[in-house]
Formats: C-alpha cells, sequence, structure tokens
C-alpha cells in the first residue's frame, strides 16, 4: 500500500518557533527565579509537554502558575516571532496539488497553532488539525498520531510522520507510521539521528520528501 498521507509537526518542522519559545522561557525564568537559563537547557526540552518541563525546571512552584507566566509572555508575542521553515509552504501546496492527504500533530494549544497556519495561508492545505485539546496522552505516545489516522479514515502504513525531535519519532513508530526527521531539527544530535531511536527517513531540504515519497510510490 503506498503513501497517500503527510502528518506534520507544527513547531520546529512547519514554523519555526524556535525564538519565540525560547524567549517565553526566558521571560518564565526571569519572573520565577530572577536570572535566565542557558539556551541548551531550553532546548534540551523540545517536545516535551509544557507542563511536565514545568515540573522539572520549578518544582516549588504550581505547574498551572508558572504555565501561564509562560503562555502570557508566548500569546503576546507569537505571531510576529515566527516563520515558516524555508521550502515548507512550498512543499505544503506541491503535496497538496499532487492528492496527498495532510494534517497537523501538535502538542500545542489549538489557537496558536491555527493562527499560525492562518497567518502564513497554510491552514486551508490540511484536512485535519490535531492538538493537545484532542489526545490524553501526548508524544512519544503513539495517540496522537492514532487520533489522526483514525479521523482521517488512514492505516499506518499509508502515512509519513514529518517532525523535528525524537518525540516525533518513537511517537510515529509506536503507531506503526514511517518517520521523517528534518534537518532544521535543533533538538537532535548527529549521534541521536543514527541511533536506535533515530528516523526511517531525514530530509536536508524540504523538498526532498518528494524524492522519498516518489521511491515508495
Amino acid at each position: 500500500m503506498s503513501v497517500n498521507t503527510i502528518l506534520f509537526d507544527f513547531d520546529g518542522t512547519v514554523m519555526d518557533t524556535n525564538r519565540v519559545i525560547i524567549n517565553s522561557w526566558q521571560h518564565t525564568f526571569r519572573t520565577l527565579t530572577g536570572a535566565e537559563r542557558p539556551v541548551e537547557d531550553i532546548i534540551a526540552t523540545f517536545g516535551e509537554v509544557l507542563y511536565d518541563t514545568m515540573a522539572k525546571f520549578f518544582p516549588d512552584v504550581p505547574v498551572n502558575e508558572a504555565a501561564e507566566i509562560y503562555r502570557s509572555y508566548h500569546r503576546n508575542n507569537f505571531g510576529p516571532m515566527i516563520s515558516v521553515f524555508p521550502g515548507v509552504r512550498e512543499l505544503i501546496k506541491e503535496l497538496k496539488a499532487r492528492g496527498y492527504t495532510l494534517a497537523v500533530v501538535t502538542s500545542r494549544l489549538p489557537s496558536t497553532t491555527m493562527e499560525g497556519l492562518e497567518k502564513y495561508g497554510l491552514s486551508d492545505y490540511f484536512d485535519l488539525v490535531v492538538t493537545c485539546e484532542d489526545c490524553s496522552k501526548f508524544k512519544p505516545d503513539p495517540e496522537p498520531v492514532l487520533i489522526a489516522l483514525e479521523k482521517l479514515g488512514k492505516k499506518p502504513e499509508e502515512a509519513l510522520m514529518v517532525g523535528d525531535t525524537l518525540y516525533d519519532i518513537r511517537c510515529a513508530r509506536s503507531a506503526g507510521v514511517k518517520s521523517v526527521l528534518v534537518a532544521w531539527a535543533v533538538a537532535v544530535s548527529e549521534e541521536d539521528r543514527n541511533g536506535a531511536d533515530g528516523p526511517d527517513y531525514f530530509i536536508e531540504k524540504a523538498d526532498g520528501l518528494l524524492e522519498i515519497l516518489s521511491a515508495l510510490s
């Protein structure tokens, strides 16, 4: 059975949200501790569920309180700080023109997910958007991908998951879906990429996905 469905992660895959995420964390650190943290500490958490990371960084602060400090800054600065990664918009349009079913599968809230997609005119290209509000479990658990497949009426062997963290890769693998890691991922080392949890495929540029799909057809 050939691949006809592409599932995209949002943060770090379709949309460059790195700056707004890092700045939101630094604002939270300044507010709660009076000092910023090394950027590397923040990047190491990319892909984690926000509340889990909050509990780890601020064990003495109620999670909801810490999360609201983060989210308030994030909401107020989201639009101006995001952009689409090079070639991704063109890739999405080409995939749609070729008849592929497209979905976003993200742990982000629906409000900012849709804000980002709508800002860059991408929302109409996706048949489905699965966010944290649709799931009870999150990446690397397979539930988000399985929910997407069920809603789309697709089988795992019909889909590819494109992501930028090992959470995306593990989620896809657990759901029985082949995975693609993007080269612009900042939280995955070359050692990770080539390790046991590495992806099935790796693309240097966005249009590299078209070559993979041609080989699979």
